[in-house]
């Protein structure tokens, strides 16, 4: 579990592969303070497990799937990136939960300065934007951010100064691929929903805001 709170951005040292899969050697130094075989790390927002590590660097095994599913396909060396390790219990919560399992790539159509913020718009595929609502919360890359707005095809989010600066989106720009993972609260509660959720041809009522008022729930 993570909090979409950037600890360090690391850097690709080398790729390697086997059949579809890929091994990563990445560049960190923060994170490694306390770092153990089979550790989480949250690598541009893909939760990773630590299989090798020194005292400069630690290796992860990508399996073909998550290769599939996320932008890791785009790395090279040299290529930075947001890393998070999971979360301690007892430790303020600043972020949101984040459970490192992409839901979905995005593209960046544009980036526009707005007094002190960056403003960045990303195209999202339609299983993604039917889980965001107008400040709820999204992890892009890997960084815990609020929705500002959502539209048909994209939605937008506002990037204070730190935030850019101190994680890989600042490298990003239009046309750049980012990973995308939607907060898990509202997948839940879909899940839960279904049994109650009416077939075609039944009579059973659909579970709508007027229902739950209706009936005390709201």
């Amino acid at each position: 579990m993570f909090t979409g709170l950037i600890e360090e951005v690391g850097t690709i040292q080398a790729i390697r592969t086997t059949g579809k899969a890929v091994h990563l050697k990445i560049k960190a130094l923060a994170i490694l303070e306390d770092v153990a075989l089979g550790d989480s790390i949250a690598v541009n927002g893909i939760c990773l497990t630590v299989t090798e590590y020194d005292g400069g660097s630690f290796t992860v095994d990508v399996v073909p799937e998550t290769m599939r599913r996320t932008s890791l396909a785009g790395l090279s060396s040299g290529s930075p990136v947001n890393l998070e390790r999971a979360m301690q219990m007892g430790k303020r919560f600043g972020g949101h939960i984040v459970s490192g399992h992409i839901d979905g790539i995005g593209r960046i159509v544009e980036v526009v300065d707005e007094d002190i913020a960056k403003v960045v718009r990303i195209q999202a595929p339609a299983e993604v934007l039917r889980y965001l609502v107008e400040k709820g919360s999204i992890t892009i890359d890997g960084v815990s951010l609020t929705v500002m707005d959502v539209e048909r095809d994209s939605f937008r989010v506002s990037v204070i100064p730190h935030t850019w600066q101190v994680t890989v989106l600042r490298h990003r720009r239009a046309g750049s691929i980012v990973n995308l993972e939607c907060d898990v609260i509202g997948k839940y509660v879909e899940r839960l929903l279904q049994p109650y959720a009416p077939s075609k041809g039944s009579d059973k009522q659909s579970i709508t805001l007027d229902y739950l008022q209706q009936n005390g729930f709201a």
